[in-house]
């Protein structure tokens, strides 16, 4: 097993100070800093799942605070989940998407029932 964990995280970047309601075109340059990453990602409504080493995925958070703040936000605050496992490898780019699939599977046995 490798000597750094492999996290699986949720993070949501409030930009604050920008003058506008809409966060839309900060998230959107916190997605291109993600894309840069080469790190595993996806967005949601509330957020963006993103996973890889532990020291990628908080240098990629780090990165885009320094975007969002780069495009003018006088603040950023961060909501950060983070998990980790040491039971098992898990297949990188695979966490979340395991993750899901494993629920999905328990309730297709509901409607086998």
């Amino acid at each position: 097993m490798s000597s750094e964990l492999y996290a699986v995280a949720d993070f949501c970047l409030i930009p604050v100070g920008t003058g506008n309601t809409s966060v839309a075109e900060e998230v959107a340059e916190c997605q291109r800093v993600l894309s840069a990453s080469g790190l595993e990602y996806k967005m949601h409504g509330y957020g963006t799942n993103i996973e890889g080493p532990w020291s990628k995925v908080m240098t990629a958070i780090h990165d885009c605070h320094q975007a969002v703040h780069s495009k003018g936000a006088a603040r950023v605050a961060t909501d950060i989940r983070i998990g980790t496992r040491t039971d098992r490898e898990i297949q990188p780019g695979k966490g979340n998407e395991h993750k899901v699939t494993r629920v999905q599977e328990i309730l297709a046995k509901d409607s086998e029932q």
